[in-house]
């Protein structure tokens, strides 16, 4: 194997292992802290996750996904083949480890507790996102347009009580909206949803992947290396970080940062951690042109689905599939978003050979990410975002940029350490 040494100009080599949009915001802004970085995937940027995803950015998803009751919804929506949760019965006992931490995190105190760390990361996710575009030209990707929640009745609006509550108790702006304000805002929704919640001051990402590409190409510009390699361990030597070996080199760095998503643990599991990260497998169905117009996201709150209008055409996104990494997807899945979009949207036009995309979520059961430095020097963690990586990307960047080169920041990053769930 060859041997890879980065260049020895008296900056640190940083290799960022992982091309998401996690991964490109990480080594964009170390960049331009002046670190010597190198960017490794096995694909090109932003073919993972980062590529399917809803496209929903904003503050307002400061609750997390395990709220009192789970398990009762859970139970429920395993014995019906259509609901937004699937977990094979041939998986229930490899995911039952991660559903029992994810019910002990549904409880009230933990909720709030979670919410709290939640809004901090999320309280400037919008600007975050806009500083690094508009930097880099491309400011049109994100816009500002709010997002809507759908409901049946009230009595399906019951059940999100608590997380209303705790969107507005952290000061987001909520406005309660009946049928014809619903229509106001979006003409085409159709009459099986009667009420709604508003959030304004949410936006989306009209094109993620090209938003994951475009930061890439601008860290290439600047002197970033983009390489594409499989990588394969990390290499530690009395007890620090020496490299990190592919397929097809070796990379010699001071610094690595794990931003593998779900595969993540495959690099960590070999040095001892024991991290309960889990895929929850989404999926999206995009209709190029779907012959309405949509302005902003839309969620059918009571199907966990979104839909998003896009660059290259309406995008229904959601449903939380379990079944690990290698399992082939699901179609069927697949069939419920485009029957979803056909009952919030029913004179959408859907072509009979549309296709489907599935990605995976990399997923801690208390919804939040690990970020900061490892037991190992010069080792540091930054993945498990979950359904927030776009979202939280920018501002997790930023904030493990400013760790590992030591500035200070506002943020603890004492509550997404790893070893919260070592401690268990």
């Amino acid at each position: 194997m060859q041997a890879f040494e980065m260049s020895r100009d008296g900056r640190d080599a940083i290799v960022v292992v992982g091309a998401g949009i996690v991964g490109v915001c990480t080594a964009w802004h170390l960049l331009r802290r002046g670190a010597n970085v190198m960017l490794i995937d096995r694909d090109a940027p932003g073919r993972g996750c980062s590529y399917g995803n809803a496209g929903a950015v904003g503050s307002g998803s400061i609750v997390p996904l395990a709220t009192p009751g789970i398990m009762r919804d859970a139970l429920r929506m395993l014995l019906n083949p259509a609901a937004p949760l699937r977990i094979p019965v041939s998986y229930l006992p490899k995911a039952a480890p991660w559903l029992t931490r994810f019910v002990r995190a549904s409880r009230p105190d933990e909720v709030r507790r979670i919410s709290d760390v939640l809004a901090t990361l999320l309280a400037h996710s919008i600007e975050r996102q806009i500083e690094i575009l508009s930097e880099i030209g491309a400011s049109e990707i994100v816009r500002r347009t709010g997002l809507l929640c759908l409901y049946p009745d009230d009595k399906a609006l019951a059940k999100d009580a608590m997380a209303w509550t705790l969107r507005r108790d952290h000061g987001l702006r909520v406005e309660r909206v009946e049928r014809a304000d619903i229509l106001s805002l979006e003409p085409e929704i159709g009459p099986d949803y009667t009420i709604g919640m508003f959030m304004p001051d949410q936006a989306i990402s009209t094109n993620p992947y090209r938003q994951v590409t475009a930061i890439a190409s601008d860290f290439a510009k600047r002197g970033g290396r983009v390489v594409r390699d499989r990588v394969v361990a990390i290499e530690i030597e009395n007890d620090r970080v020496r490299a990190v070996r592919g397929e097809s080199a070796s990379y010699a760095c001071d610094h690595a940062v794990i931003c593998a998503g779900a595969w993540s643990m495959q690099l960590l599991a070999g040095l001892g951690y024991a991290l309960p990260l889990e895929s929850q497998r989404g999926y999206h169905v995009t209709i190029a042109s779907p012959g309405i117009k949509v302005s902003r996201a839309v969620t059918a709150a009571d199907r966990k689905v979104f839909l998003t209008p896009m660059e290259d055409g309406l995008r229904v996104a959601g449903t939380v599939e379990f079944g690990g990494l290698t399992r082939a997807p699901t179609r069927r899945r697949a069939e419920f978003l485009v029957r979803d979009l056909s009952r919030v949207f029913p004179r959408a036009q859907v072509p009979p050979n549309w296709s489907f995309w599935m990605g995976h979520r990399p997923c801690f059961p208390d919804s939040l990410p690990v970020m900061g430095p490892s037991r190992h020097r010069g080792l540091w963690l930054n993945f498990g975002h979950g359904h927030l990586g776009l979202t939280m990307s920018a501002t997790s960047g930023d904030l493990l940029a400013r760790a590992i080169c030591g500035e200070p920041s506002n943020i603890n990053l004492t509550p997404l350490s790893f070893a919260r769930f070592e401690r268990h």
